[in-house]
């Protein structure tokens, strides 16, 4: 998965690539934001979409508040051009439903309260719908500053992370969206399962079983803040947990007469197996015949190590970047295995998690 995987990408890019074909297109767009309790975000997220270079005529903005208890909804109601829907607590996805209902553009772009848009966000991402073939056309976040030793080591995991939705989406379609700017062919929605944890993977995924793909445009840029380590476990777990309900509801991702097929197993399925081979590979390094066993005992006793001392060790420590990497690999391999839990406990509780 971590090296033959993305070598695999980039052959696969240079023998068959399928680059979208954009070209010049405005059309109707429906800006869906759902929302609870955002109020510190809403009067700057709401600024930065009426200063997209796109045609005003031709957006219509709705927020759907959430069971939103501060003043979210009063504030954004003071915007000219914004229509409000408040609902009861019922979870993103029975908004998100609310807001598709009452959508009339023929695009629909999906985007989170906290996170501000770059000005030819928008008008990128509909440049895509130009291909006939295009049903979904995600964006990218880009990382601001926030704790410089946080960023770094959690920066370098999401870089990986672009860069092989950006080598996939040049040779199939990604496995899902960037929840927080992604948009799609209104014709295409279906109607999301309250329940659903990754709304932002299933949607998509409803595109493409519908015969159109889902690709990622890294021209297409929203901005948001950094989170810590601890912050990041708790969305992993909720997010590698919601993998499992993709697994349920999309049977079909594992037809591997379908081009997602090998994508979806390398770059999503193998998540979940991944603290299992972990595990598996401790276990079985004791029946290794010497000196192998000893020197296989001795790497992961030095991985699982590093990554336990971390937070001990002062920023200026030689061996930090290395001690953090396996801090970070080692947080995602925990909250891979704590995602199972979804098989025992309500979706929604795992909402509790938010960051």
């Amino acid at each position: 998965f971590f090296v033959g995987y993305p070598f695999l990408l980039l052959l696969l890019g240079r023998l068959f690539p399928r680059p979208a074909r954009k070209g010049p297109l405005t059309a109707p767009v429906s800006v869906i934001i759902p929302v609870r309790n955002g109020e510190r975000f809403i009067e700057a997220k709401l600024r930065s979409i009426f200063a997209l270079r796109y045609p005003p005529a031709l957006l219509q903005v709705i927020v759907i508040g959430d069971g939103c208890t501060d003043r979210t909804l009063e504030l954004a109601g003071t915007v000219p051009g914004v229509e409000i829907i408040e609902l009861p607590p019922g979870g993103k996805c029975k908004a998100l439903n609310r807001g598709i209902d009452a959508a009339t553009g023929e695009i629909l772009f999906f985007t989170d309260v906290r996170q501000e848009l770059d000005p030819d966000c928008l008008a990128n991402l509909v440049e895509n719908f130009a291909d006939p073939e295009i049903g979904v056309a995600s964006g990218e976040l880009v990382l601001l500053s926030g704790d410089r030793h946080e960023h770094q080591r959690l920066g370098l995991y999401t870089r990986y992370e672009e860069w092989l939705r950006k080598q996939i989406s040049k040779v199939s379609s990604v496995a899902g969206a960037t929840g927080a700017v992604y948009t799609m062919r209104r014709s295409l929605a279906v109607e999301l399962p309250e329940d659903i944890l990754l709304d932002d993977v299933y949607q998509p995924l409803g595109a493409y079983f519908q015969g159109y793909r889902v690709i990622l445009d890294g021209s297409a840029v929203a901005y948001d803040i950094p989170v810590r380590l601890d912050a990041e476990f708790r969305r992993k777990v909720r997010t590698l947990a919601g993998l499992y309900q993709i697994c349920y509801h999309y049977p079909q991702l594992f037809d591997p007469r379908r081009d997602i097929w090998l994508h979806f197993l390398s770059h999503k399925f193998s998540r979940l197996l991944l603290p299992h081979a972990f595990l598996c590979c401790a276990a079985t390094s004791f029946w290794i015949p010497e000196p192998w066993r000893t020197s296989l005992l001795a790497g992961q006793a030095a991985f699982y190590g590093a990554a336990l001392m971390d937070p001990l060790f002062p920023e200026w420590f030689p061996v930090k970047k290395v001690s953090s990497l396996c801090r970070t690999l080692v947080t995602m391999l925990a909250a891979s295995f704590m995602a199972v839990r979804i098989l025992f406990v309500p979706a929604r509780s795992l909402w509790k998690d938010r960051a």
